[in-house]
């Protein structure tokens, strides 16, 4: 099992900058592949960016490229996103999750095994 806890979620501008972080537990979490998705207010869940278990791999949806970058330490167990440039459009509950190495495609939930509980980011206009 591996228990996984987001935190720095918040409000902030646009045009401002907020990085979360993912904090894993229980089984070594840094064999996993640990993935970021959002899912904005009455809207269904999206993928944001993903990270390969030992940190060469990075993908990113088409909607964040250029604004968000994604980073992990595996001594701390923590994988971490990065957000530039937020848009109102950007406001959604965030969540990480982390999925067996190398197994299925990045962008797809029901790939991952781990689930956070989420952390919310706002971004005011």
């Amino acid at each position: 099992q591996v228990q996984l806890v987001e935190s720095g979620g918040g409000l902030v501008q646009a045009g401002g900058s907020l990085s979360l972080s993912c904090a894993g537990s229980g089984r070594t979490a840094s064999i996993y592949d640990m993935g970021w998705f959002r899912q904005p207010p009455g809207k269904e869940r999206e993928f944001v960016a993903a990270i390969s278990w030992g940190g060469s791999g990075k993908y990113f949806a088409d909607s964040v490229k250029g604004r968000f970058s994604i980073s992990r330490d595996n001594a701390k167990n923590t994988a971490y996103l990065h957000m530039n440039s937020l848009k109102p459009e950007d406001t959604a509950v965030y969540y990480c999750a982390a999925k067996h190495r190398d197994y299925g495609r990045y962008d797809i939930g029901r790939n991952y095994n781990y689930w956070g509980q989420g952390t919310q980011v706002t971004v005011s206009g």
